[in-house]
C-alpha cells in the first residue's frame, strides 16, 4: 500500500469551511477509544450531525463523570478497559473510529514492525479494535513528537500497523492555529478509509481572526489570581529565558492539564496608568496579595519583557504548548495566565480552557477545576476535527436510519 503524506495544496476544490454535507440527515454511528470529555462528540454535534454512540471508553472515573453528564451513552456502552473491546461485536455497526492513545514504548524485537511489534502498547488496542470492527473511517491523534519519537523507528511500527490492517489512509501533522483557534497546537492526524477508492486531502489552512483575548470570560473569581509566591515564579528571568514563562509574547503556550499547580506559561499585563503605592488594586474586595507590587510592576515593564506593548489591548495572538518529551505526551501542554483590572495576573479558568479547545458554554462541568484542567488539556481541539469532517464529508459515511 502506498502511503500518501498530504502537503497543503492549493487546487480549485471549494475550500473545506465553505462545504456543506451532502447528507446532513444522516446519522453518524460512532466509536471512541480513549475517550477524554468527547471532542469528536462535540464536533459533531457543532456540525448538527446526528450521532449515536456504539461505545466509548477512558479509564478515568472523573472522565466519566464527564461524558455522562454530556452525551447520550447506556452504562453498557462504556468501557472502562480498552482491553476489554471484543471489536467482533460490532462488525458493520460504525462509521467512525476515533481515538489517541497514550505513548508507551514499542518492541523493536520483531522485523515485521507492525502489528505484532506493536503488541503491548496502546495503540496496540486501537489497531486491534480497528482490524475487528472494521469501522468505515477511523481518525488516529497524537502528538507531534510520535513521527521522531526513537529516532523515528515508532512512527514506523505505526505506519506498518495500518498498512497491515489494509486502509487507505493518510497523516499530517495539524496546528490548532490554523483552523479557527488560538492556540499553537500542533498535532498529528491519520485518517483511515475502509474504501480504497477515497480520494482525501486535509483541509487547508485559515486565517486565524481571534486573539486568546476573545475566549476569555468576562469577570472571573478572585481564586484564579496568582499569589505573591506565582508572580515571583512567573516574572523570574530563569523561567521567561527557558521560555517556561513569558509576559504579552506573540505566541502564546498554552495550558497544561495540570493547570492548577503549575504556573509555567503565559501572562498578559494591563497597564491601566493608575498609581501604584505598594499594591495595585482597584474597589473591588480582592486580598492585597492577589496583586502585583510595585517593584514586580517595575520588572516585568521592563525592556527585556518580550515584545512589550503598551497598548491595553492583548498582545496574544496563538497559544502554544510547550514540547514535552514522549513518556509524557499525554500531558497537552503548558499553562496560560493573563491579566484583569489593574495589572493583576491570573491564569486561565476552566471554562477558557475548554473554549480554547473548541468546546462550548454548553458543555457541562460537573467534576472539580483540577480535573476540568487535566480533561480539557489532554483532549483533541474540537475546531480541528470539525475541518477535517468537513473536508471528507463525514454525512457520507453515516446511515440514513441508524436503526
Amino acid at each position: 500500500m502506498t502511503l500518501q503524506y498530504q502537503n497543503y495544496s492549493h487546487d480549485t476544490q471549494e475550500p473545506w469551511y465553505q462545504k456543506r454535507l451532502s447528507r446532513p440527515s444522516a446519522t453518524i454511528r460512532l466509536a471512541t477509544m480513549f475517550s477524554g470529555i468527547g471532542a469528536i462528540e462535540f464536533a459533531l454535534k457543532r456540525l448538527k450531525l446526528k450521532t449515536e454512540i456504539v461505545f466509548a471508553s477512558d479509564n478515568d472515573k472523573f472522565v466519566k463523570e464527564s461524558y455522562f453528564a454530556n452525551y447520550p451513552i447506556k452504562e453498557d456502552h462504556w468501557y472502562d478497559d480498552v482491553h476489554k473491546i471484543d471489536g467482533s461485536k460490532y462488525i458493520g455497526k460504525i462509521d467512525l473510529l476515533v481515538g489517541g492513545s497514550p505513548c508507551q514504548s514499542f518492541s523493536m524485537v520483531g522485523k515485521r514492525r507492525g502489528l505484532e511489534d506493536a503488541r503491548g502498547t496502546l495503540f496496540y488496542e486501537f489497531a486491534r479494535v480497528v482490524k475487528e470492527s472494521q469501522p468505515k473511517v477511523f481518525i488516529y491523534e497524537n502528538v507531534k513528537g510520535l513521527v521522531n519519537h526513537d529516532k523515528g523507528k515508532t512512527f514506523e511500527v505505526v505506519k506498518a500497523t495500518f498498512d497491515e490492517l489494509g486502509y487507505h489512509y493518510f497523516y499530517k501533522i495539524l496546528n490548532a492555529k490554523d483552523y479557527g483557534i488560538p492556540q499553537h497546537r500542533e498535532r498529528i492526524f491519520i485518517v483511515g478509509f475502509k474504501d480504497h477508492s477515497v480520494d482525501f486531502t486535509f483541509p487547508e489552512p485559515i486565517e486565524l481572526e481571534h486573539t486568546m483575548q476573545d475566549f476569555l470570560e468576562d469577570y472571573t473569581a478572585s481564586k484564579y489570581y496568582l499569589k505573591d509566591k506565582g508572580v515571583k515564579f512567573v516574572t523570574s528571568s530563569k523561567n521567561r529565558k527557558k521560555r517556561y514563562t513569558q509576559i504579552n509574547g506573540d505566541i502564546a503556550l498554552c495550558q497544561k492539564a495540570n493547570q492548577q499547580f503549575n504556573w509555567h506559561g503565559d501572562f498578559v499585563y494591563e497597564d491601566t496608568g493608575a498609581e501604584c503605592s505598594e499594591f495595585v488594586f482597584d474597589v473591588r474586595d480582592v486580598e492585597e496579595k492577589y496583586y502585583l507590587s510595585t517593584k514586580v510592576e517595575a520588572y516585568v515593564l521592563a525592556a527585556g519583557t518580550k515584545k512589550f506593548r503598551t497598548s491595553t489591548k492583548t498582545d496574544l495572538t496563538v497559544a502554544r504548548p510547550l514540547l514535552q518529551s514522549m513518556h509524557k505526551m499525554h500531558r497537552a501542554g503548558v499553562d496560560n495566565y493573563v491579566t484583569h483590572n489593574k495589572g493583576r495576573i491570573r491564569k486561565l479558568t476552566p471554562r477558557e480552557c475548554l473554549r480554547l479547545m473548541g468546546f462550548g458554554d454548553d458543555f457541562k462541568q460537573v467534576v472539580s477545576d483540577t480535573q476540568m484542567y487535566r480533561q480539557a488539556g489532554n483532549s483533541i481541539v474540537v475546531d480541528v476535527l470539525i475541518a477535517i469532517l468537513k473536508q471528507m464529508d463525514i454525512s457520507r459515511f453515516g446511515v440514513e436510519d441508524a436503526n
